[in-house]
């Protein structure tokens, strides 16, 4: 079990958590449909209201944060005293998802992208800037009472210029990375609990291997047992830190796959981690059924980010 202090709590399911320069992590609530930032003594401001499902979120070249939005959910609260918060479905009303842009200091909120090739966008989930300033995202798709969409991964431009699917389909692709150097992608999806990894041959595009390789990539780790996978970050020697549904947590798994490791947390929708502090050496996880975001000192320090 990991040791950790909690940094707040009354969240309402965060996700995408930043950690900024003045020691303040942004994050969004997805229940609440905010980008929002929590101060270091733990104090919640709320910086946009951009409605719907805010998901994953990234500072990009011009400073401003893009974010996933997924359209919205339906929730559901469990436990003997309905003290865990989880999404059940789409929203009332749903439609689609987008990628959509905040500027931190005024919270206007700017729409880029909501189909790609004439396709509605359905649940845009995590994202990564790339140093060529573009940035990589996923798209999980959307759970219906009795379908679920495929999801994909997409590559776009930061100035709404571009927009491209790179990976179709995948099954509930969720976290996203790039490995420190750039030159790999890493994905996991949540339903089967895999990572997958794709060398990065340009912005924007990948090597694929021919079938039977699962979207084209390497499967790293495909752990059995109840779990899912959710968002991810990298650490500075090339591991995929994933946080872990369910089980409740962050597996660890190495670049080639060869070694995996669970640190537990006592939250069944543990979604995200990030890195920050001097040397980066400090993790921030989200923990979204409690609506907590806490704080541990990391074993080693993560990668830096490309912005």
């Amino acid at each position: 079990m990991i040791e950790f202090v909690e940094v707040t709590s009354g969240l309402q399911f965060p996700e995408g958590p930043i950690c900024m320069a003045d020691g303040s992590v942004i994050l969004v609530e997805i229940a609440r449909g905010t980008l929002s930032r929590v101060t270091p003594d733990g104090r919640i401001d709320v910086i946009a209201e951009t409605g719907g499902g805010p998901n994953g979120a990234a500072i990009g070249p011009d400073g401003k944060c893009y974010i996933c939005n997924n359209g919205g959910f339906s929730w559901s609260r469990e436990g003997p005293d309905g003290e865990y918060m989880r999404p059940t479905g789409p929203a009332p009303g749903y439609s689609n998802g987008w990628i959509e842009r905040v500027d931190l200091d005024t919270g206007e909120v700017e729409v880029l992208y909501e189909t790609c090739d004439g396709h509605p966008l359905q649940g845009p989930n995590d994202i990564v800037f790339d140093s060529d300033g573009g940035f990589w995202f996923t798209d999980l798709g959307k759970r219906h009472p009795r379908r679920i969409d495929l999801g994909g991964v997409y590559y776009a431009r930061a100035d709404s210029s571009e927009i491209r699917e790179v990976v179709h389909p995948l099954i509930t692709p969720n976290g996203i990375g790039l490995s420190p150097d750039g030159k790999r992608l890493y994905v996991a999806e949540t339903e089967p609990a895999r990572v997958l990894a794709w060398d990065v041959t340009a912005p924007g595009e990948l090597r694929m291997d021919p079938w039977p390789a699962h979207g084209g990539g390497d499967v790293l780790a495909a752990p059995e047992g109840y779990q899912r996978y959710d968002s991810l970050a990298v650490e500075a020697n090339g591991n995929i830190c994933v946080a872990t549904l369910i089980r409740g947590g962050i597996t660890i798994i190495s670049p080639d796959g060869s070694s995996v490791e669970h640190l537990g947390l006592p939250d069944p929708m543990t979604t995200n981690i990030c890195f920050g502090g001097a040397d980066l050496e400090k993790a921030f996880i989200t923990l979204s059924a409690t609506g907590r975001l806490v704080a541990c000192d990391w074993p080693r320090p993560g990668a830096a980010l490309a912005f």
